[in-house]
């Protein structure tokens, strides 16, 4: 008989630069939204279950090869720049670290940290360049919207 191997996990890093000042980063970053795919060219469903001042707890469904993924997600706001988020997943898993920083020309920082951990039913972890690089690129997505938002804002002032 085969012996079947645990779940195991990868550290990553990843992050990016925004044309926005870090208060309103900070804001949009953890407005979370069921349409929040769009903005990424992704195909999830997501359901808003919970926003406080502290949390938001959210779950994404997605269909994939093989069936159905999903994922609930618990943030927790460390104002004025930082979240944490533990995601637990049928496929995966991670506890990710975010953290923004103001740059001197009114730009943003962002820098995130993470374990992403396997389940028995999930893919090998990819990697450290391949994720990274897919991370980064839907980052890119993101902050297209965010600067073009904040753009949006700003007129109207």
């Amino acid at each position: 008989m085969a012996r079947v191997r645990g779940p195991s996990s990868a550290r990553y890093e990843f992050g990016g630069v925004f044309d926005a000042p870090l208060p309103f980063v900070y804001r949009w970053c953890l407005d979370y939204r069921p349409d929040d795919a769009k903005l990424s060219g992704e195909k999830f469903e997501r359901k808003i279950l919970d926003r406080s001042a502290r949390t938001v707890v959210y779950e994404d469904l997605e269909e994939g090869e093989g069936g159905w993924r999903w994922s609930r997600i618990v943030v927790t706001k460390r104002p004025p720049n930082r979240w944490h988020a533990d995601i637990r997943g049928s496929h995966r898993s991670w506890s990710l670290d975010y953290e923004l920083d103001a740059l001197p020309d009114g730009r943003t920082r962002l820098r995130a940290r993470g374990v992403r951990t396997r389940t028995a039913i999930g893919e090998p972890n990819p990697s450290r360049r391949t994720l990274e690089r897919e991370l980064r690129e839907m980052w890119e997505h993101y902050g297209r919207a965010l600067e073009k938002d904040y753009r949006t804002a700003s007129r109207r002032r």
